[in-house]
């Protein structure tokens, strides 16, 4: 009997550390920031083909996340699989690119920290800064004129944004839940949006009633130092609204799962709760591991940019005038749009818009089943969205100065 030629290897049969050599390196910002992009270089393999063998591709987190929400699962894995050089990008704040960062790196370089560091910084900085400053570096690093870009949620907004004017800089595009019309179709995020500039200014009071009490009674301490002849207690900081502190509500909320998990009856309810994430489509392990180690800090400013977009209908860079939605019909390299059919944020109908005006030659809209917007990065069909993500660069790479001849993909 003949024997049978050995078995290619899955990605099942690889250890995810086999796969690469992991590396940093830091950008600098036109504005200061020194940001960290973690490299996922490709072993190479001879045991399996690897199609996509040194594609550089450049990927961006989401609102208030870091580099773990693309490897708390296996998404990264099956990228290097196929061969793809992995930079994972961190925004200012988020990270390894941090508040601290900024301070050690200004204490060593004696230069100034950035000017927008006490979380003062907003959408507009992403878009104007830390994108070009990744784009620029993965091009620098892997001597690449194009390269590929992916980015989950806000990371693909930017994505859309960057697309618009520096297309050229870009192989091709993948977005995986980033609406182009925010709150489009979601009566929760439209009613959240209306009631922003109340929350805030509520917040605001609280907090200048806070420090009003809190300095009458510093005042009255200083008072009864003096009269006792010892020093007067320091001064309290005023308390100020700068940030969400989403990572720590999100290990809250990681603590609670672990606790309800052990309760029957609880755990009935929390695998109910799937507004952004369904828990039938992961690994509990690995959504309680995101929510513990993938959480960032994200300013205010950041938050209320994204609430202004959704009560006016618009996606702007305010400091400069530019529209990103005028921009999606410049966006012609290859693109992928990708979705999940439960996501209350990127949808059908908040996707639409950008898959009509953009006049990419391979343009791929799909909505992938039973998922809403977390797990398209980490859950059970991650493998399904990698190989869409792997047919639009063989597709870049085998059409690379060729004219257009292929029709849309839907």
């Amino acid at each position: 009997m003949t024997a049978l030629p050995p078995r290619e290897p899955t990605v099942d049969d690889v250890e995810f550390r086999a796969l690469y050599k992991k590396t940093k390196y830091v950008v600098e910002t036109a504005d200061g920031w020194s940001l960290v992009i973690t490299r996922y270089k490709p072993n190479p393999q001879t045991t399996w083909n690897q199609p996509l063998y040194g594609e550089p591709m450049l990927l961006v987190h989401g609102f208030s996340q870091n580099r773990h929400a693309w490897t708390s699962g296996e998404f990264v894995k099956n990228l290097l699989f196929f061969g793809l050089d992995i930079h994972i990008l961190e925004l200012r704040g988020h990270g390894k690119s941090s508040v601290a960062l900024q301070h050690e790196r200004a204490a060593k370089f004696s230069r100034s920290p950035p000017a927008d560091i006490a979380w003062d910084w907003d959408i507009d900085s992403y878009f104007l800064y830390d994108i070009p400053a990744a784009v620029a570096g993965v091009r620098r690093i892997t001597r690449r004129d194009r390269i590929f870009y992916c980015g989950h949620s806000m990371g693909g907004i930017l994505g859309y944004g960057y697309a618009g004017i520096h297309d050229d800089h870009f192989e091709g595009i993948v977005t995986i839940g980033a609406p182009a019309e925010l709150g489009k179709g979601s009566l929760p995020l439209k009613l959240l949006a209306m009631a922003g500039p109340g929350l805030g200014a509520a917040v605001d009071s609280t907090l200048g009633a806070l420090n009003a009490q809190r300095g009458l009674s510093h005042l009255t301490q200083s008072l009864l130092a003096r009269l006792q002849k010892r020093d007067a207690p320091t001064s309290p900081k005023d308390l100020e609204f700068r940030y969400l502190p989403i990572d720590s509500w999100l290990k809250t909320l990681a603590s609670t799962l672990d606790y309800a998990e052990q309760n029957p009856m609880l755990s009935m309810v929390a695998s109910r709760v799937n507004w952004l994430a369904r828990q039938d489509r992961m690994a509990s392990s690995d959504l309680r591991w995101l929510l513990r180690e993938a959480g960032a800090k994200e300013p205010r400013k950041v938050a209320e940019q994204f609430l202004k977009w959704i009560r006016n209908n618009e996606i702007y860079c305010y400091r400069t005038g530019y529209d990103f939605k005028r921009g999606f019909q410049k966006i012609k390299v290859p693109m992928a749009i990708i979705f999940g059919d439960a996501d209350p944020l990127a949808s059908v109908e908040s996707t639409r818009s950008v898959y009509r005006s953009a006049k990419s030659e391979y343009l791929l809209w799909r909505p992938v089943k039973g998922n809403s917007h977390i797990e398209v990065t980490m859950g059970h069909d991650v493998r399904q969205i990698c190989y869409d993500i792997k047919n639009l660069v063989e597709y870049a790479r085998t059409h690379r100065n060729r004219a257009p001849s292929l029709p849309r993909i839907r």
